[in-house]
């Protein structure tokens, strides 16, 4: 099996080459998604095809295998574009009574970090409990200020997998994730981070593509969890009571689970390659970073030879990490002869992370389709079983899907773009 490794280019230039630099010197490597770099011993192998992502059995063995179980009673909430999302998300810190649990991986200084750091401060003067976990690589960039003015108002901030450890391994496992839990009984999860790429509405190459999602009912207990295990992990002490897990009710009808995966604990993975092989009609894949190794591209070529309807959406020119969009396009040619559609989006850097089975199942969150997300990273998902949940996405999907140009291959085998009358202005959401 052919694998590729590559250095993982980072978000800023100055500590780019400090973080390769301490990597490669300690003999380590910095491995990019779709490198074959694996933690602990969990056995991969390919899912047998044996019921539909919308029946009982799936709900039953999904439940049990990537736990904890599906919970009925949410409301799902979808939020498109930073002219949605960080509203949202600033009116809900704001609104905090009890507590704040914040998990990011890129915070970066300017107009929304410092509006960030601002209802943070003024929440925790409140009296309101206010705890952060930010990656230690992906906050290099958000600034001395912001940081000084959270700790110095009382925002309990703590960095997760600094680079000064001693043992620089563990540099190279980074939380991805993007939580934000408000009082025990708000949360918002999906692809968003702290920085200014993502406001405004999609409408220029600077503002980004994205989705994230805010949650309310039972599921909120288990997106707190998945926080509660890396503040544990961080800090040593455990936060827990009312004013974190309050009880909570059906606020909703969505069937929904809180993923949790993490170095050594691939769910995933698991997920990734359970629900390829549950599709019977058709499965809908939105990523910025779309490398699926040897494995995963061999159940997508197996679901669309049993008649799947298998879609991919992903950047175009304006994608953020060149090179892993370079290495993605290597594998192409054998997904589009079998049958699947590859579009890259073109208005914008697309950034939606979403993941459709049979109009019936979706997967939203922090989780890229590439090694990275699965072997190395902390990543939390929202897994939710509901079929107009579903169509709402689908809806996103196609307008996504309207905005992009068709890969297809030439008689030489070659990848170009099928150019086609598309409406590419910024839709009307």
């Amino acid at each position: 099996m052919k694998r590729t490794c590559l250095l993982l280019t980072l978000s800023r230039g100055t500590h780019r080459q400090l973080a390769a630099a301490i990597l490669i010197s300690s003999g380590l490597g910095l491995f990019l998604p779709g490198c074959a770099f694996r933690t602990g011993k969990q056995p991969r192998q390919e899912i047998t095809p044996l019921y539909s992502a919308s029946s009982l059995e799936f709900r039953q063995s999904a439940g049990a295998l990537l736990g904890p179980d599906f919970v009925s009673g949410n409301t799902i909430t979808t939020l498109v574009n930073g002219a949605q999302i960080f509203p949202a998300m600033l009116d809900a810190i704001r609104s905090a009574k009890h507590s704040i649990n914040f998990e990011a991986y890129w915070f970066v200084d300017g107009q929304i970090g410092r509006e960030f750091t601002a209802a943070l401060v003024e929440r925790a003067h409140a009296g309101v409990k206010v705890n952060a976990i930010f990656d230690a690589l992906g906050t290099m960039d958000m600034g001395l200020e912001n940081l000084a003015r959270l700790r110095e108002g009382g925002v309990e901030v703590v960095k997760y997998h600094s680079i000064f450890w001693l043992d620089p391994r563990r540099y190279n496992h980074r939380t991805h994730r993007k939580l934000l839990i408000i009082d025990g009984n708000i949360a918002f999860i999906g692809g968003v981070d702290i920085a200014d790429e993502w406001m405004g509405n999609a409408d220029s190459p600077q503002h980004w593509r994205d989705n994230h999602y805010e949650v309310t009912g039972p599921v909120v207990a288990q997106l707190q969890a998945i926080f509660m295990a890396n503040w544990l992990k961080t800090c040593g002490h455990l936060l827990h009571g009312a004013d974190y897990f309050p009880p909570l009710t059906s606020t909703g009808p969505s069937l929904a689970q809180a993923l949790r995966s993490s170095a050594g604990n691939a769910n995933l993975d698991l997920m990734y390659l359970l629900v390829i092989a549950s599709a019977q009609k058709t499965l809908r894949i939105e990523n910025p970073y779309f490398l699926p190794d040897e494995l995963t591209r061999k159940e997508l070529i197996d679901a669309a030879r049993r008649g799947v309807k298998v879609e991919i959406i992903v950047p175009g020119k304006n994608i953020n990490q060149k090179i892993v969009g370079a290495a993605s396009k290597d594998h192409w040619p054998e997904l589009i002869q079998a049958g699947i559609k590859i579009y890259e989006y073109q208005p914008t850097m697309v950034h939606v992370k979403l993941l459709i089975v049979d109009n019936t199942f979706v997967s939203v969150g922090s989780g890229n389709f590439d090694n990275r997300s699965i072997q190395l990273n902390d990543e939390a998902n929202l897994d939710v079983l509901d079929r107009d949940f579903a169509a709402q996405q689908t809806r996103l999907f196609e307008m996504d899907k309207r905005q992009s140009h068709e890969m297809v291959l030439d008689t030489t085998g070659d990848l170009h773009l099928l150019e086609k009358a598309a409406d590419l202005a910024a839709p009307e959401l």
